[in-house]
């Protein structure tokens, strides 16, 4: 389910794009003002950001600005401004695509489509890099990152790291993580596991936000949030 952040403060038209994107079984989450949105955009994993120009607070184009500062997110500007310098204004900050009010739903969601689309077409060309929520892992460089934060990892760390993020989703046991990151004729205590993954859930996890890794009685580890 793809996960859409919706920063309006209409209120009937937060509630209409709310209902019509949740029908189409986006997860939406809203925010009314421009601070918010961007505490938001900037602690949590999105795959799309919906945002509207005139925001209390703090501004649509400084928003954008700001989140486009921070990682790599598509984000649609939605606003009653359809000047063409407003547009202008709008891609220079960051924005991947512009709609103007009024808009058909059918419309949003064909430049939504377009923008995950060529998202999911750059991450392709990039074969070296993993992807999960806001980290990325690239293998060629050794590089770690969450959202725009570098992450140090140890080579072990990392090994494992890699191992979750081929295969999110997947419960990983711990004789399958040994043979992965130690190697299959290691002499190492699966209780090696358990402390590796908390040494790395202690780098990659934001406090207060559930765990990219999550424990599965009796078997092994997941990513999965």
């Amino acid at each position: 389910m793809k996960r859409v952040l919706l920063i309006e403060d209409e209120k009937n038209m937060s509630r209409f794009i709310e209902l019509e994107l949740r029908r189409e079984g986006f997860a939406v989450t809203t925010a009314e003002d421009g601070e918010a949105g961007l505490l938001l955009a900037l602690h949590e994993g999105w795959d799309v950001v919906l945002l509207d120009v005139m925001l209390p607070r703090v501004g649509g184009f400084e928003v954008c600005r700001r989140i486009r500062d921070a990682k790599r997110v598509p984000i649609i500007m939605i606003t009653a401004r359809d000047r063409l310098s407003d547009r202008v204004e709008g891609l220079d900050s960051g924005a991947d695509d512009y709609i103007a009010k009024p808009f058909a739903i059918d419309e949003l969601l064909a430049r939504m489509r377009a923008v995950l689309r060529r998202e999911g077409d750059n991450r392709k060309g990039d074969t070296s890099a993993l992807y999960y929520g806001e980290l990325m892992l690239h293998a060629d460089t050794r590089t770690i990152m969450r959202g725009s934060e570098s992450i140090e990892l140890t080579k072990r760390e990392f090994a494992l790291l890699e191992a979750f993020m081929k295969n999110p989703g997947r419960v990983l046991s711990r004789e399958v993580l040994l043979d992965t990151v130690w190697g299959f004729d290691a002499v190492v205590d699966k209780n090696v596991v358990d402390v590796y993954v908390r040494y790395l859930r202690g780098k990659i996890d934001r406090g207060g936000e559930d765990s990219y890794i999550q424990s599965v009685r009796g078997v092994g580890y997941v990513m999965r949030r």
